[in-house]
């Protein structure tokens, strides 16, 4: 990939990333996140072979799957509060969507997976951006909503996370 579109690829990555943090508006908080999936596939796909086509689709395919069901959470919300802020009080149904939108993007089990599967056919620094900056969008969306979150459905994923983190840690010794 040539540095010119590299950069600007990457560009579009962090952009996306600060609309999502910094917006309190449910339509740029989307927007921010389409931003960010669509211009990471370039980035999976930059050692050209099978496998990273492969690695690509399933990010896209679970991607675009959490980005529908975010937009449903928002429009259900949106339906019963007539507001569009992010801070507003959730409706229930709306929380839940969301909350399984951002477990979808962030790969928490039991949506995680197409972590591995994904991680396994592409590069290495590929691999850094898609587990780190890539997380730092739906963390700041989960944060500002907390307060409206049903724990019995965050609880159960937390702790199913690091459960089968654990155990799947073990098998890497």
């Amino acid at each position: 990939m040539k540095p010119p579109i590299l950069i600007i690829i990457m560009s579009t990555i962090i952009l996306g990333t600060m609309i999502v943090t910094m917006s309190s508006h449910w339509m740029l908080t989307w927007i921010g996140f389409e931003m960010n999936m669509l211009a990471i596939i370039p980035i999976l796909m930059k050692k050209f072979n099978p496998r990273a086509m492969e690695a690509s689709t399933k990010y896209f395919l679970t991607q675009a799957t959490a980005s529908m069901l975010l937009m449903m959470g928002i429009i259900i919300n949106l339906l019963h509060s007539g507001q569009w802020t992010v801070s507003n009080n959730l409706h229930p149904m709306a929380s839940t969507l969301i909350t399984t939108a951002l477990a979808m993007k962030l790969g928490l089990a039991p949506f995680h997976f197409w972590v591995p599967e994904v991680t396994q056919g592409i590069s290495l620094s590929s691999g850094m951006v898609l587990l780190t900056w890539q997380k730092i969008a739906p963390l700041s969306v989960l944060y500002q909503i907390s307060p409206t979150i049903n724990p019995n459905l965050l609880l159960p994923m937390a702790t199913l996370s690091v459960l089968i983190g654990g155990w799947g840690g073990l098998n890497q010794t």
